[in-house]
């Protein structure tokens, strides 16, 4: 057997896996429109990536209308969505798969043409992404990022129960747990760091304030789930979508050692060298490791994805900096990935330019192993 690091049984929360690879959360862009609530196509796509015992992460859904930034995203705050979602699930536990949704609000990663009546995006302040860095619009335009609204110091209570209704309607479609976004630039990133918060109240100044939304979204989470059952995605060093902090050391050990004592599933980090990975191939180099750094703070289940291959992913759990490894654009274009990686079978390349939007093609077209063999 390869890999038998990486193929041995762990447990996470409640749950017994068979292994310690982890479907990482993709963003598709492949709902339904316009209810944006997953579909059969949605259903098919993860009941062929849960056939070998493990997690799958499912991909970011907005847990309010204000939430996006790309249209096709499934959402997670109607009747509707949670029942497409209710056919994803079982779709996965049919298969004998483990499976989690991943709660997200994009703050200021948006424009205009997503929010409701045409608002301006909401972050923690009215700091914008560089103008560097463009977007599209609903209607397929690259423009500029626009200056986000911030938030009233009353509003973000309404953030923190719109991420504990995501919690609970992800119950309600059957989900084994949740895991809450605080990666790649999002609303909750934007809080934490101190380029993009500007605030004078208690979300805003020092570490403690700046983390306390972090806390407080992960803290509604775990009142409906269980903490057991959640987890929480960080991205320290990362620099998607215009994030960044000067020091992340003092920031994120503080996040971090203030989510130890609350008893989560897990914690998942995204590794620098692959920061942005969703735009573009990038391989950062002389970058710092998260997992590495980070592991002795961290006193729970740590998951790290970002750039894995068979034996790096073997290496690092062996060597203890990680308990499991998330895959992402190889799990695209391979649906059996841990069967492969296991037997030594050859992987199926990517291809980029079907990752967002469409239908079968690059979703759920590409063949398991098995079924590319002669006969």
């Amino acid at each position: 057997m390869n890999f038998p690091h990486l193929f041995s049984p762990l447990k996470v929360g409640p749950y017994q896996l068979r292994h310690r690879l982890v479907m990482a959360p993709l963003t598709r862009m492949r709902a339904a429109r316009p209810s944006l609530a997953p579909r059969p196509l949605n259903a098919e796509y993860y009941a062929q990536r849960a056939t070998q015992g493990g997690l799958i992460i499912a991909e970011a859904s907005p847990v309010l209308a204000t939430g996006f930034g790309n249209p096709g995203v499934p959402g997670i705050y109607t009747e509707q969505q949670v029942d497409g979602w209710r056919s994803v699930v079982n779709a996965v536990h049919a298969k004998g798969g483990v499976i989690f949704l991943q709660l997200w609000h994009v703050g200021r990663v948006s424009h205009s043409s997503f929010q409701p009546g045409g608002a301006l995006p909401v972050a923690p302040s009215a700091v914008p992404i560089s103008p560097d860095l463009k977007t599209m619009t609903a209607d397929g335009k690259v423009v500029a990022y626009e200056t986000p609204r911030a938030l009233l110091t009353s509003e973000i209570p309404g953030i923190v129960e719109a991420f504990r209704q995501g919690a609970r309607n992800a119950m309600a479609a059957g989900f084994d747990g949740v895991e809450i976004h605080g990666a790649n630039g999002y609303l909750i990133e934007q809080f934490l760091q101190s380029r993009s918060n500007l605030r004078t109240d208690q979300y805003g100044g020092g570490i403690e304030n700046r983390s306390r939304l972090l806390r407080e979204i992960t803290q509604a989470a775990i009142e409906v789930w269980g903490a057991n059952r959640v987890g929480v995605r960080l991205s320290p060093y990362g620099v998607a979508n215009d994030s960044g902090e000067a020091d992340p050391m003092p920031l994120y050990t503080h996040a971090i050692q203030s989510l130890n004592p609350l008893g989560l599933a897990y914690l998942h980090f995204i590794e620098p060298r692959s920061s942005g990975a969703g735009r573009a191939e990038v391989d950062h180099q002389n970058v710092p490791s998260a997992m590495v750094l980070f592991r002795p703070v961290w006193k729970g289940i740590l998951i790290s994805a970002g750039g894995f291959t068979g034996d790096t992913a073997d290496a690092a759990i062996a060597a203890g900096h990680a308990d499991a490894i998330a895959f992402g654009r190889i799990f695209i274009s391979n649906p059996d990935l841990p069967h492969r990686l296991q037997r030594g079978f050859p992987l199926t390349p990517y291809n980029r330019a079907t990752f967002y939007g469409g239908e079968e093609k690059g979703y759920t077209d590409y063949p398991a192993y098995d079924e590319m063999a002669p006969a």
